[in-house]
């Protein structure tokens, strides 16, 4: 099973469909979902939020990992059926960004609707490649080293041998899939783009960012967070916040699923600042295992 559900919501304000990043699982969302899923208030129902469970890890650890990003794309909007005709927001980070990019392009492909709005988090545009992308062909000192310089692995598992052996080849699949991953120069999806980044993420500029732009013929936004490459995990509440504007300016799941959608959801400032609230308890920091 690719989508994992923790918190359901009846009626629900809207659906948030999240991808997460190498060598993540579903669960690095589940203090999103929490945060999501709670009523605003009297007549204001919570968001219901859809993680990805790529295979190869955890509760799908039996199955062989994923090795390309079109696989990935292939098998998350198959599992999406169920939603079809639904309006649905997609919130990828890092790798997670590109899959979720790549399942909307395959979704209108094939006929359906694809996401009302994509929220791409810590990734550069898709039509942006970096010269040095060899992760996936070093040994497995080569991939923790790396994990290690990123910051994006949990210390501890990092030192335990037994686990690693678990989570490695996961991770190395990941990191063969975003590495090698290609997109077509003029691929666009045909609803609004928000990238999400932090001010001092080593694996996205402000100008990579930026040129998401022209991977989408909607509106188009930028929201710089305090942080790295796991800004999210830093300051959730900000990110949280955030995410709910980005919720609020997209049609509810009761209204009918629109093809254009850009045309009546107003544009979000580039370079923007998410509202200030006070940050909440993360999971995610446990959960995160790698940083693409």
């Amino acid at each position: 099973m690719w989508i994992r559900r923790f918190h359901a919501v009846a009626d629900p304000a809207g659906r948030l469909v999240c991808f997460p990043h190498a060598g993540g699982s579903a669960p690095f969302f589940f203090p999103l979902s929490q945060e999501l899923s709670a009523s605003a208030g009297p007549g204001r129902p919570g968001v219901e939020v859809l993680a990805v469970q790529y295979p190869g890890r955890q509760d799908r650890l039996g199955e062989p990992a994923v090795t390309s990003i079109a696989g990935l794309a292939e098998g998350i909007a198959t599992a999406l059926l169920p939603w079809g005709g639904e309006p649905l927001t997609f919130f990828g980070h890092s790798m997670g960004a590109v899959v979720a990019f790549e399942v909307a392009l395959r979704l209108r492909a094939r006929g359906q609707d694809g996401p009302v709005r994509l929220l791409a988090s810590g990734r550069r545009a898709p039509s942006r490649y970096r010269q040095r992308q060899d992760v996936h062909r070093r040994d497995d000192a080569g991939i923790v080293a790396e994990l290690r310089q990123l910051a994006g692995t949990d210390s501890r598992l990092l030192g335990d041998e037994e686990i690693l052996r678990m989570i490695l080849p996961a991770i190395r699949a990941d990191y063969t899939a975003v590495e090698t991953y290609r997109s077509a120069p003029d691929a666009v999806v045909h609803c609004p783009v928000t990238v999400f980044t932090g001010d001092v993420d080593p694996q996205v500029t402000i100008d990579e960012a930026q040129a998401w732009r022209g991977h989408t013929t909607g509106a188009f936004g930028l929201r710089v967070f305090p942080g790295g490459h796991f800004y999210l995990a830093e300051d959730p509440g900000a990110v949280i916040a955030a995410i709910r504007a980005e919720l609020a300016a997209s049609p509810p799941v009761s209204a009918p699923a629109v093809s254009h959608p850009a045309a009546s959801v107003p544009t979000v400032p580039a370079l923007a600042a998410p509202a200030e609230v006070s940050p909440e308890p993360s999971q995610a920091a446990s959960s995160r295992t790698s940083a693409r």
